[in-house]
């Protein structure tokens, strides 16, 4: 087993995947900007290098500031979290060629998956459904009203190395496509450096559905369920459950050997999560995540499976331990995203903590670097904290939701506690009645 990583992250990941490893016997390393030099896992960890000043490309994006890190610290592994570098294929293979193992798939894989196009060819090569749409880029605006044409408006321009919404614009009509195009191919020049797009039916109500698997080198693949995480404002999550209210169990069944069948197909391992809209009782693939998920934890609490833990046991050789018909599924549990933001407006609200105090009681986790004395940077994404809740069915998952979030203390700065707590006790949700578009019209973007 390893005997030290390197966690490139920061914030409540960071401080999770310290935890994994503090449980495992393994030392770790903190990497961190100036303006994390007293960040909760910095203070943990048993080592720690500042490896640049605030802004993320000149710290957490600095590549050869990690590895030298890395290098210095003797360090045998790098876990990369997830955003930054986690699906860097070109850090990945770095990591790789200075001997250190990358935790996580190999860099083929997330360069595959990198690439809205070549995933979506992937996936159907796979035998995974796909929305209808184009087989690869949209060169031009002629191109894009013709394949419009073809499979029906509304239609969706995406930016091919796109994520968090950047790049991507619907369109319901001719004259608001050829605006969409060039709107959306500026964007995703500005966001990622290449204007490249891919065209897509755009469905009217669907589910965001995804499917955990982890994948081994010895060719175990199991799956750990699906997570709904429909509730997005601005292609943003905001709240995850699972299972999803969605599903009967034959649909979960179909989806999770689907999933389990293309990660074979593909030689995949490690952890990942394969992205679906769901509508009509149809699944239809749109990407895949290869890395760790903010939302894993509430896989975590329905399977009681460590998923940081398995992807280290995997990054270091070992087989997974148990099959398919060994992984139990139990009761429900949801997510909670907490933000330094205003509830309403939902601008950023970086300060120092005041006052700091968690939810307790069975079945509440809180994943978190917060602490009292602790100053919110202005540097970085808003998230500050997640309320994990898991009971023996939705119904006693939403009260313990409910009294949970009614006594998260968060002084200092504003966060979406308010926000959630409207959410949870909204009717539409709490009858399972909602979409992927439907937390944008409740808090009045549409």
């Amino acid at each position: 087993m390893f005997e030290k990583i390197l966690i490139a992250n920061r914030g409540e990941i960071a401080l999770r995947i310290h935890r994994a490893c503090r449980e495992m016997g393994i030392k770790t390393v903190a990497v961190h900007s100036t303006a994390d030099q007293d960040a909760m896992h910095v203070r943990l960890a048993d080592e720690s290098v500042c490896i640049g000043p605030p802004p993320a490309r000149d710290s957490y994006l600095n590549k050869a500031a990690i590895i030298a890190a890395a290098t210095i610290t003797n360090t045998d592994a790098i876990h990369p979290g997830y955003g930054f570098l986690s699906e860097n294929a070109d850090f990945a293979q770095m990591v790789e060629e200075h001997g250190i193992t990358f935790i996580g798939p190999s860099p083929d894989h997330i360069r595959m998956m990198g690439d809205k196009i070549t995933a979506k060819r992937a996936a159907k090569e796979a035998g995974i459904p796909c929305v209808p749409g184009s087989d690869g880029a949209v060169d031009t605006e002629e191109d894009a009203l013709a394949l419009a044409e073809s499979i029906g408006y509304p239609v969706l321009i995406k930016a091919t190395a796109g994520g968090g919404g950047k790049g991507m614009k619907n369109a319901d009509s001719r004259e608001q496509l050829v605006e969409a195009y060039q709107m959306a191919r500026h964007e995703a020049k500005a966001a990622f450096g290449n204007d490249e797009v891919y065209m897509e039916k755009y469905l009217q109500r669907p589910r965001h559905i995804e499917i955990q698997i982890l994948a081994d080198n010895h060719g175990n693949v199991v799956h750990l369920g699906e997570r709904d995480c429909s509730l997005q404002r601005k292609h943003q999550k905001v709240l995850e459950e699972s299972p999803s209210p969605a599903l009967n169990a034959d649909a979960r069944e179909r989806i999770g050997r689907i999933a389990c069948q293309a990660i074979r197909h593909l030689g995949y391992r490690n952890a990942g999560t394969l992205e679906f809209l769901y509508e009509n009782g149809e699944f239809y693939f749109i990407e895949m995540n290869t890395r760790l998920q903010v939302e894993h934890p509430i896989t975590e609490a329905i399977t009681g499976i460590d998923i940081v833990r398995e992807q280290i046991r995997i990054a270091d050789g070992a087989p997974l331990g148990y099959s398919q018909k060994e992984v139990r599924f139990s009761g429900h549990a949801i997510e909670c995203r907490i933000n330094a933001e205003d509830p309403v407006t939902f601008a950023p609200s970086p300060g120092k903590i005041g006052g700091f105090h968690t939810p307790g009681g069975l079945g509440v986790r809180v994943d978190s670097g917060l602490y009292s004395g602790y100053r919110v940077p202005p540097n970085y994404d808003s998230m500050i904290a997640k309320l994990i809740v898991h009971g023996n069915s939705r119904n006693e998952c939403l009260m313990r939701l409910r009294r949970a979030l009614g006594e998260f203390v968060i002084e200092g700065v504003k966060t979406t506690i308010p926000l959630q707590n409207r959410l949870v006790n909204d009717p539409d949700f709490v009858n399972g009645d909602y979409d992927i578009h439907w937390l944008e019209r409740f808090v009045g973007l549409v």
